[in-house]
């Protein structure tokens, strides 16, 4: 029973240690083998204009971009 308490100590540790990492370096999750941009797709559909939700999405996500690039000068 101890070792399995001290295998999930260790566990819990490491995914506490990768969460603040993630917290402090304030960048989204991306996969390692660099996503559908490694294959010659840009986008994940192949949509030649965008909705009408995902330009608001996009230009709310541009908007905070810059908002927080002001903050951090």
């Amino acid at each position: 029973m101890s070792v399995f308490l001290i295998t999930f100590a260790i566990f819990l540790l490491v995914i506490a240690g990768m969460a603040i990492g993630y917290i402090v370096q304030q960048k989204t999750i991306s996969g390692s083998c660099g996503g559908l941009g490694a294959i010659g797709i840009e986008k994940e559909c192949d949509c030649p204009e965008p909705c009408d939700a995902r330009k608001k999405r996009e230009a709310r996500a541009e908007k905070t971009r810059e908002w927080k690039k002001n903050q951090i000068i």
